[in-house]
């Protein structure tokens, strides 16, 4: 699963690129994809370690994009049934082996694709009554598979749209959302052991592409088909997935 130096700055860089895009409003496939490109270069749980300050420092110009745009009422629902999620994702993290978490996390990226795939017939077929403990039962599920694979995104968008609010609220809400629970796994991370801060050294000079790319995400956002992009990037993801695999 090692890769000489070139792979692994050329496959860093890229994922920085689809992490700011996805902050600056493309959203979709790009963020989810972001995680198990760079397995294929290192170790899964050096990867989540790497990722969670870029993310980190991704959330900071969404917010930003988006502020005071964002619903408390949706936010107060999810974030503090995230800990339950998080905390089961960390224990999971800690008790099962490498090899066991590369193939979870390809399980993770597969059932991401099916969504994708059948997203549209998913969401027509729901007749949907809005509960209180919907988005406390969203909140879990997107903190664990967060906590495993930073990709809490499916769960969360469901949820969302089956609110009927407004695209703006919906990716403030969201954007607010994940970064609050990226600085929820902090601790947990700290404690499984897997951020090393350490790993930023070898990326550092390529930080500077967050801000630029959240800001062409944002000039993409309005300007491309957005169909068309995620396809592209969901056939990335299932061919990451199946190298995962092997």
């Amino acid at each position: 699963m090692h890769a000489n130096p070139p792979a692994f700055y050329l496959i860093t860089a890229f994922v920085i690129f689809l992490i700011g895009v996805s902050k600056g409003g493309l959203g979709g496939a790009a963020g989810a994809a972001a995680t198990p490109l760079m397995a294929l270069v290192m170790p899964v749980e050096q990867v989540l370690g790497l990722m969670l300050p870029l993310l980190m420092m991704a959330d900071i110009f969404a917010v930003a994009s988006h502020w005071r745009r964002w619903d408390n009422r949706l936010l107060l629902l999810l974030v503090p049934a995230s800990l339950i999620g998080i905390s089961a994702g960390t224990l999971l993290l800690t008790t099962i082996s490498p090899d066991a978490l590369r193939r979870g996390l390809a399980v993770i990226v597969i059932l991401f694709v099916l969504y994708k795939l059948f997203e549209g017939r998913i969401l027509r077929a729901m007749t949907y009554q809005p509960k209180g403990w919907h988005g406390m039962l969203t909140g879990i599920v997107a903190g664990f598979t967060s906590t495993l694979a930073h990709t809490g995104g499916p769960p969360v968008a469901i949820y969302l749209l089956m609110q009927q609010v407004t695209p703006r609220v919906f990716v403030a809400t969201s954007a607010v959302y994940f970064a609050i629970i990226n600085w929820l796994k902090v601790p947990y991370y700290i404690y499984a052991g897997v951020l090393d801060l350490n790993q930023l050294r070898q990326v550092v000079w390529l930080l500077p592409l967050i801000p630029v790319s959240v800001f062409v995400g944002r000039w993409l956002s309005t300007r491309i088909d957005k169909t068309t992009f995620d396809r592209v990037i969901i056939g990335l993801l299932a061919a990451s997935a199946l190298l995962l695999l092997k």
